[in-house]
């Protein structure tokens, strides 16, 4: 058997457990995870080297997490469907995952309509069916309900959460992917810049600190990001929509951002194995998600071509410095 490498897309609708799923075949923290809708907002690489074994010559996948299919309804959506569209585009697999607790809607059409017209292999990737209560009596007529609507080339129960069933999704995806030769050194794992993640770190636990206050409303930008043998020095902005928004973020006497700060702070230096000393700062940005010119520098892509010194330094055209602040140091 020759050695296989390639991209596979994770595609599915918000929350059916595509970043859960990334984490788990990675084996680090690649994507946060929230129970909120479009937590993922970027297209996140992660790669998984598979190790030589019995009439195997071993294999890289390149897994590219994409944010939860929906009809956008925002500069923010839009920005992230073109992100979605963009991994579909080359990728050798796709991993369409469902949620096989829920019942087949016309969000779950929508994802797989994206599919009518592509030639890649589609494997249907039915999570979370440890909580099916009547197991394999309740899984079988699902899955034929879903060979109905696509010609999938493997259909695979799994629990990403307990992690059940991934060997044998391994096995089934090394076995659709070309010939070739390793895309990436052995010990990458993500094309991520560590200052990307911090910033997602921080989003991550504004996510889970204010619960249902701000679904959506929030974003952050890492402005600097100063790495040393010793110390990482990192300051990030959060921006929300509104003053009230800007209220619930920093609490009272400033207890939520010091919160969030203290946090972040601790996975942060679990990340990167050094202390940290982690600055927040909160702007109101009105409608952003609406601003295509903001939005389009939250992606890091862009924001590493206006790096100067570990300083993020945004064309003045942007409006960021119009709102004011308040930081909190941990």
């Amino acid at each position: 058997m020759p050695f296989r490498s390639g991209f596979v897309c994770i595609l599915g609708r918000p929350n059916a457990g595509k970043s859960t799923l990334l984490n788990a075949l990675v084996g680090e923290k690649l994507a946060i995870i929230s129970p909120k809708p479009q937590t993922t907002r970027n297209r996140i690489q992660g790669i998984v080297n598979v190790p030589k074994g019995k009439g195997q010559a071993g294999a890289q996948i390149v897994l590219i997490d994409t944010p939860g299919v929906h009809r956008p309804d925002s500069s923010l959506g839009r920005k992230m469907m073109v992100e979605v569209r963009e991994a579909l585009e080359g990728c050798d697999v796709v991993l369409l995952i469902m949620d096989a607790t829920r019942k087949l809607d016309q969000r779950d059409q929508f994802a797989i309509q994206m599919l009518k017209h592509s030639s890649t292999k589609v494997c249907l990737i039915l999570n979370k069916v440890d909580l099916l209560r009547g197991g394999k009596g309740q899984l079988l007529p699902l899955i034929e309900e879903y060979k109905k609507l696509h010609p999938f080339h493997e259909i695979i129960p799994i629990s990403a959460l307990k992690r059940d069933g991934l060997e044998i999704l391994l096995k089934l995806v090394t076995a659709a992917l070309p010939a070739g030769p390793a895309l990436f050194p052995e010990d990458h794992i993500t094309d991520q810049p560590a200052r990307f993640m911090a910033g997602e770190i921080v989003r991550e636990r504004v996510l889970i600190e204010t619960e249902e206050e701000l679904p959506y409303a929030t974003t952050v930008i890492v402005d600097t990001f100063e790495e040393g043998a010793k110390l990482a020095r990192i300051s990030a902005t959060i921006f929300c929509e509104r003053e009230g928004q800007k209220g619930i973020l920093i609490g009272k006497k400033g207890q939520m951002l010091k919160r969030i700060g203290t946090s972040a702070r601790l996975q942060l230096e679990k990340m990167l194995g050094t202390k940290v000393f982690l600055e927040l700062y909160v702007k109101v940005q009105p409608n952003w998600r609406e601003s295509r010119g903001f939005v389009e520098e939250l992606d890091w892509r862009r924001q590493l071509e206006h790096l100067t010194d570990g300083r993020l330094e945004l064309p003045e055209s942007e409006p960021r410095t119009a709102a004011g602040k308040k930081s909190q140091r941990t």
